[in-house]
């Protein structure tokens, strides 16, 4: 019986794995080319712009002084885009997910306290929502269904250092 209802569920964590690294790699591409969805073309990455700097200059919650020192910083930006594309691809791919998950968690929670407290909700905004999809896709290792989980798990490195899996 349970092994029924493991069964029903695993469509579910695939698309709430797949959804969530697409939603960490769209994110990368717009600001790297600047598709015009959240990044003009024109504020590309590719083209000097900064994905950064647009966010963490508007920001005004408790803590926003700090983030807007941060937002002019060429390390940050290349920390948020490698950041950003790894929790994908980890996602996507189903491959690392433990440190995508603890990456994704950790810049989710940093975008959250930078706006704390929200104007729609002073304590919980669609950051807590991300944090929970990416730690949930870890913990039903989601990865292994229609993903690399399974392969990736048998590699001697990843076996001796599971943070890897």
């Amino acid at each position: 019986m349970a092994k029924e209802k493991e069964i029903k569920w695993k469509p579910f964590w695939v698309i709430l794995r797949l959804v969530t690294g697409f939603v960490f790699l769209w994110a990368f591409l717009d600001k790297v080319f600047g598709l015009g969805f959240s990044t003009a073309h024109s504020k590309a990455w590719i083209f000097g712009g900064s994905p950064t700097k647009g966010f963490l200059s508007s920001t005004s919650g408790i803590f926003s002084g700090f983030f807007h020192t941060l937002a002019s910083s060429n390390f940050v930006a290349w920390l948020f885009m490698l950041g950003l594309l790894f929790i994908g691809l980890t996602f996507i791919l189903g491959i690392g997910m433990r440190l995508g998950a603890i990456a994704g968690t950790a810049m989710v929670f940093l975008m959250w306290l930078s706006l704390f407290p929200s104007s729609n909700n002073p304590l919980i905004d669609d950051h807590w929502f991300y944090a929970f999809a990416m730690i949930a896709s870890v913990l039903n290792k989601s990865g292994n269904y229609f993903g690399f989980g399974k392969w990736w798990s048998k590699i001697n490195f990843v076996k001796e250092y599971p943070i890897f899996e």
